[in-house]
Parts: C-alpha cells; structure tokens; sequence
C-alpha cells in the first residue's frame, strides 16, 4: 500500500477475455463490488470507450441520502488488458455530494489490469488510486473502505468470469 493507492492482486482460471467481458458489463457490477455499496445500473450499454459515462444506484449509511446516484467515465479501455473508470456526480444523479450545475469527478479511480498467464488464467490487479483528488474534496478518509475489500471484489470478479 502506498500513501495515495492499494492495490490487490488474484489469478482468475479463466483467459483474459472473459475476465474483460465481465469487467466491462456495468450489469455485473454490483456482484463483482467488494463493499456491497453498488446496486444497478442505470444504463444497459457495456463499456467500449474512453470518455464513455456509465451511471449506477448505491447505497451507503453514511451517506446523507442513504440511497444516491454515481456516473462513473471510462478512463482506460484496451481489451483485454485494462479497464479503468473515475467515479463522479453532477445534476442527473440524485443525492449528488458535490456542489455545481455540472458533472464533477472526484479523481479517485478504480483500475483493473489483466496479464494472460498462459491460455486459461489471468492475474488480475485491482488498483484503487486517489491521488488525482483535489485538497477541497479531502473531506473524507481514503479509501473510504477497508483494503479487503478489494481482495473481496476480486474474488467476486473470479467466480464470475470462472462460470
């Protein structure tokens, strides 16, 4: 673990397109989250491109809302390598933290590698990385989870792609 990012790693019995295919699903990302704070998706449309907005419902105690709204943007998207996406709100989704009429992103970002590790297994990387964040929206502890969640999330990725 560094100061700004943790990062988990696991091998999956399953090639790298099919771990990427689940990966880029936003349907199974509820099942895949290792925090159990994703609910739906709010958008049927798999992830093909970089700047591509993908929205979903979660749910956290925390929250003032309880239940609220995320847009996630494709950051990265090189099939079957890597997938990465940075979380953000705006005016569309409901119990939007961050103030302004515009969509902001909050520089946190969630970063899955892939590396073939013969023809039917695949490490796979979870980085989570909150460096980009600016000092204004430090208002909270990063991560604002415990680091097994992301173990968590990787073995749900694992008994996905492996079915």
């Amino acid at each position: 673990m560094t100061e700004e990012r943790i990062q988990a790693t696991v091998t999956v019995d399953a090639p790298a397109e099919a771990v990427f295919d689940v990966l880029a699903d936003p349907a199974t990302h509820q099942a895949i989250d290792g925090t159990g704070w994703v609910r739906a998706p709010l958008d049927g449309a798999r992830l093909t491109e970089v700047g591509q907005i993908f929205r979903v419902t979660m749910y956290h105690d925390n929250h003032p809302e309880k239940y609220y709204e995320m847009a996630n943007r494709v950051e990265v998207i090189d099939p079957p390598h890597a997938i990465a996406w940075q979380p953000g709100q705006g005016p569309d989704e409901r119990g939007y933290l961050m103030g302004g009429a515009e969509r902001e992103f909050g520089g946190w970002i969630w970063r899955y590698d892939l590396e073939p590790v013969g023809t039917e297994q695949t490490r796979v990387t979870l980085t989570y990385d909150w460096s980009g964040v600016s000092p204004r929206m430090r208002d909270i502890a990063f991560p604002p989870f415990e680091p097994q969640h992301l173990d968590n999330s990787l073995k749900n990725l694992a008994g996905l792609a492996e079915q």
